[in-house]
């Protein structure tokens, strides 16, 4: 089978900041800016006040509305729906209707639990695991409130801790608004600011930015301000706040309304989370969906016990098992999703890699290629660990062990969403025993080892040690390029907003096709 050719080219990145325009007579932005009634919260001692757990999953039904990728299925095995519909939670007409043709009825436990209370405006604090429907639980309220009281521009502004995340928030919103002239925009490292000043410029409703990105507008970009700010929201507030974003934080919450509501949605309660809580809600309602550590039902969780020396023949086997499945692999270091990427080319697998060191746009490009099975196998670093919602993962490969066992239920969280199944392998060599077992620990469940044919991995081993050696000649070509020692570096993928890569990338086309012969790849049945 021929190798890939390169997949990192310069997309244009205007799409993300989106703009959308209809000309329906009904829609809010054709109306007249009203006085929107401010929400008045007393300055008192946290009160919050604990959710009811349901006690009930909602059984297996048919749904007449038509699919999209938005759908949810309502196999509910894990048990992340409500025995509620959308219809009983006092949502207004105009969204329900949207909500229908999207294929939304019944709406997960954080949305049942929290909507009662955001949708009277109150703050509120959800904690839930990863999949379980926080981004649709601020979203409803938000534009619910715009259509009740239309104002003209910035609106909402919400803080994810990735650029992805943004990205993806940023598509919920539009899927949901698209029929009642929603604008929003994204602000984001790694793509230009003055295209993103120029979006700012178009008065969006919703601004949806990393705080680092966010704080640069604020203090440069003339007319973009956030007096009139009626919702501020942290997705992930305890990622946001493991990278370092405390400062840009403190300066966004400096210059914004005071007089907003504020919605905090986490996975964890860390002691950061809650001194942001104190800082910027006032009486919020706690909602806990799920305040263990756990990983679903339908997720198999496998570990298999190898020497270090075949890490790389025993991933080429078990790729080579799961042929045509669309799999995730995680590695820690930056350049490894490189030197993973050519060697597994070499070797005739459709790779793709995404890190924080890409520029957006060819981040954007992977995961649009990943996402349409344009390229079954993702190389990637944490980058990809939460948040994302990518649809149909079956397979996810702990290549490298995460350096906290918290960020393994982040990782296998992209497979086994929303009711359907998944698998996970964890690599464990002679020097991560500890790891897997703080793991375990972590969630109170032992894993089965994967069973392989040791035979037949060993017998790759001298094609896969030459794809290796090719590799390392394309790794040597672009640390000698960069001038960087990443490759030696044990922390992980910082998630920065260098492009470095990129010109690296657009010389490397068909530097595979000496190799294309050699792959011993299954080949799909046709």
């Amino acid at each position: 089978m021929s190798s890939e050719e390169s997949d990192n080219e310069n997309n244009s990145s205007s799409n993300n900041n989106s703009s959308i325009n209809n000309n329906n007579d009904k829609k809010i932005l054709k109306k007249e800016k009203n006085n929107s009634k401010n929400i008045n919260s007393e300055n008192e001692e946290e009160n919050s006040s604990e959710k009811e757990e349901e006690n009930s999953s909602e059984s297996n039904k048919n749904n007449n509305n038509p699919k999209s990728k938005l759908e949810y299925n309502i196999n509910d095995p894990n048990n992340i729906f409500s025995n509620k519909t959308f219809s009983s939670l006092n949502i207004c007409p105009e969204l329900l209707s949207i909500l229908s043709k999207l294929g939304y009825e019944h709406p997960t436990k954080i949305q049942s639990e929290s909507l009662p209370y955001s949708l009277k405006f109150q703050d509120i604090i959800g904690l839930a695991e990863t999949g379980s429907g926080k981004t649709l639980a601020f979203v409803i309220p938000v534009l619910q409130s715009l259509l009740n009281s239309p104002q003209s521009y910035f609106y909402c502004l919400v803080l994810a801790p990735t650029r992805e995340l943004c990205i993806q928030i940023n598509e919920v919103f539009e899927n949901v608004g698209s029929e009642i002239g929603l604008k929003t925009t994204v602000l984001v490292g790694g793509l230009d600011l003055t295209s993103q000043a120029i979006s700012l410029s178009k008065k969006p409703h919703i601004i949806i930015g990393t705080p680092g990105r966010v704080a640069d507008h604020l203090a440069n970009t003339k007319g973009f301000n956030l007096k009139n700010c009626k919702f501020l929201i942290f997705d992930e507030a305890d990622r946001l706040l493991d990278m370092d974003f405390e400062k840009q934080i403190n300066q966004i919450l400096d210059v914004i309304n005071k007089d907003r509501n504020t919605f905090l949605f986490s996975a964890t309660m860390t002691s950061k989370v809650h001194k942001l809580q104190k800082a910027s809600l006032k009486n919020p309602v706690k909602i806990e969906i799920n305040t263990k550590y756990t990983t679903v039902n339908t997720l198999i969780q496998n570990y298999i016990f190898i020497p270090e020396k075949y890490k790389e023949t025993y991933l080429c086997y078990i790729l080579n098992e799961n042929i045509g499945k669309t799999i995730i692999v995680f590695v820690e270091k930056v350049l490894d999703t490189m030197l993973i990427t050519f060697l597994l080319r070499y070797l005739g697998f459709s790779a793709i890699s995404i890190n924080g060191k890409m520029t957006q746009s060819n981040r954007i490009s992977a995961l649009k290629k990943f996402k349409l099975n344009e390229r079954n196998i993702l190389i990637a670093t944490d980058v990809a660990s939460r948040g994302l919602d990518i649809p149909n993962v079956d397979l996810i490969i702990n290549y490298d062990l995460p350096q906290q066992a918290k960020d393994y239920i982040h990782r296998v969280g992209r497979t086994a969403r929303a009711g359907k199944s998944g698998r996970s392998i964890s690599f464990v060599t002679q020097y991560d025993v500890e790891g897997i077992q703080s793991i375990e620990h972590l969630i109170e469940k032992k894993m089965e080892e994967y069973k392989t044919n040791e035979k037949k991995v060993l017998s790759l081993y001298e094609k896969v040690l030459e794809a290796k050696n090719k590799a390392n000649g394309e790794l040597k070509d672009l640390t000698k390029k960069l001038k960087t020692k990443d490759k030696f570096d044990t922390k992980p993928d910082d998630d920065n907003d260098e492009g470095e890569y990129e010109e690296f990338l657009k010389h490397k086309k068909n530097r595979e096709n000496n190799f294309k012969n050699r792959s011993f790849v299954k080949r799909r049945k046709k």
